[in-house]
């Protein structure tokens, strides 16, 4: 695949994320819709040097929504659609961690 640089888009900092680093060693990231478990396995391997047990992927559905504007006095409602986009929860081997906020890696 020609997707190489761009596997992991950026990671998902969420209280519930946040829980499942501290119990269960497991960070998720939001990846490229096309990137398979072996590609992410590798990429979070070598840009954040650690050793990777398990990925789990799932393709996340976009919203639909709905806006209300006002224009020149009028009411105008509009609806679009928010992209669809993919999420890989990673487990990490026993011992290992990712530090997002210090940018390290804590063995």
């Amino acid at each position: 695949m020609s997707i190489k640089g761009t596997i992991i888009i950026k990671p998902i900092l969420t209280e519930k994320i946040n829980a499942l680093q501290e119990t269960e060693r497991k960070y998720g990231f939001r990846v490229h819709p096309q990137a398979n478990k072996i590609e992410i396995k590798k990429a979070v391997e070598n840009r954040f040097g650690v050793k990777v047990e398990k990925v789990a992927t799932m393709n996340v559905k976009g919203k639909l929504k709905q806006m209300t504007i006002r224009s020149g006095g009028r009411v105008i409602r509009t609806s679009g659609k928010r992209s669809d986009w993919k999420k890989a929860i990673v487990t990490l081997k026993e011992g290992e961690k990712i530090d997002f906020y210090q940018g390290e890696t804590a063995v």
